[in-house]
């Protein structure tokens, strides 16, 4: 590649499954799944092995559904601490190659390696991390090879397991473009349909698009689509890019000081709800939360609290918040009540251990999420309104 950057993203292969099969090699070449709550015909698909995909086993899938595609399969508990230990030893391989590596999730990131250009071929590098990774901690890879980020991503996903693919600029036409739009990485789910509508059913149609008719019906997120598909793209590869965001945070002052339970937790109620929108907005998750109170006598109090797994929805933030409060509070007049969120990440760095009861129900509350927040934004913030409702002091 003559470009005056390289970029690598690399992305694990069935990664919880793979780890597993390396924890107990006699799995090797069976089918196998990692399930949340895999005791119980409702549990779901989280992952699993490539011998399980070919048989149609696929994520999300409900367990009784994938055990009828595949009678053979192995149903294993998702186990956290595993994971993140192998994550750990794969990202400290990456490390050793270059700083300038930028961790997407717990089995997926960027390096860029544009210093290696003059020294080695750059599918012979692709091919020393992946023998490196496969011989140190018995785990599969895909590499995708690239002058930027997007492309690179694209590249990735081309060929798997264990593919290493590069993807030039003089290449998109015929390797790109051709590709459905609903694999274009930056495209979700829910606004393929809105795409194909508009006669974009690929991602070369999006790559030649009218731009006014992009601005006009996907504004200038659909520009900045049009640009990726014609390979566009300067971002940096960002080490640092997890702690961007210092925090996000409301607060707010009462009409008079109270002492009222009922008060006071629907006003976090309220306060939970606006740090919800905003983190949103913003596509972030906190991994700390602070309560601050101000007394009557103007005396100030703050207490804050790590979590376990990042959080964003309005039930996860206010359930926090009042853990906290009751924690502090001495039981004196309040004026004024705040929740910030701090130590916050994008939602792509976002790992949550996937909870065996609650995975199908963290899907459902994502959608009914997402549905609130099209409410709010086009007709205001209490056309949709839960919890208790406000009381004044008696």
């Amino acid at each position: 590649m003559n470009r005056a950057r390289l970029i690598f993203h690399l992305d694990m292969n069935s990664f919880f499954a793979s780890v597993e099969i390396a924890h107990d090699p006699l799995l090797k070449g069976k089918p196998v799944a990692i399930a949340g709550n895999p005791e119980e015909r409702r549990g779901i698909i989280v992952t699993s092995s490539y011998e399980a995909r070919a048989k149609g086993v696929k994520t999300t899938m409900p367990l009784w559904q994938a055990k009828k595609l595949c009678p053979g399969l192995i149903v294993l508990k998702p186990n956290g601490d595993r994971y993140r230990v192998a994550s750990k030893a794969l990202f400290e391989i990456l490390f050793s190659y270059t700083p300038l590596v930028q961790q997407v999730s717990i089995d997926e990131g960027y390096l860029d390696l544009t210093s290696y250009l003059k020294e080695v071929h750059p599918v012979k590098l692709a091919q020393s991390i992946q023998e490196r990774i496969l011989a140190e901690l018995n785990l599969p890879c895909s590499i995708g090879i690239a002058p930027n980020k997007f492309l690179a991503k694209m590249a990735s996903d081309m060929k798997k397991p264990n593919g290493i693919t590069i993807l030039r600029k003089r290449d998109i036409a015929t390797m790109l473009w051709p590709l459905p739009i609903d694999e274009m990485h930056g495209i979700g789910k829910r606004t393929v349909d809105k795409w194909k509508k508009n006669d974009i059913l690929t991602i070369g149609n999006l790559a030649l698009a009218d731009h006014e008719m992009l601005l006009k019906r996907f504004g200038d997120r659909g520009i900045q689509l049009k640009e990726r598909a014609n390979g566009q793209d300067n971002r940096p590869v960002n080490p640092h890019a997890y702690s961007e965001y210092k925090s996000i945070g409301h607060s707010t002052t009462l009409r008079a000081d109270t002492k009222s339970l009922p008060l006071i937790r629907s006003t976090l109620d309220d306060l939970a709800g606006r740090v919800h929108q905003r983190l949103r907005k913003k596509d972030l998750f906190t991994r700390g939360i602070q309560i601050t109170i101000r007394y009557h006598d103007w005396k100030m109090v703050t207490k804050s609290q790590k979590v376990y797994n990042p959080l964003q929805t309005k039930e996860e933030l206010l359930s926090e918040a009042n853990r906290i409060f009751d924690k502090v509070w001495n039981g004196e007049a309040i004026r004024l009540l705040g929740i910030s969120t701090y130590d916050l990440l994008e939602k792509k760095y976002a790992y949550k251990q996937l909870d065996l009861f609650t995975y199908k129900e963290d899907i459902k509350r994502n959608e009914l999420d997402e549905t609130m927040m099209e409410l709010r934004e086009r007709f205001g913030d209490h056309i949709v309104r839960k919890g208790w409702k406000k009381q004044e002091d008696q």
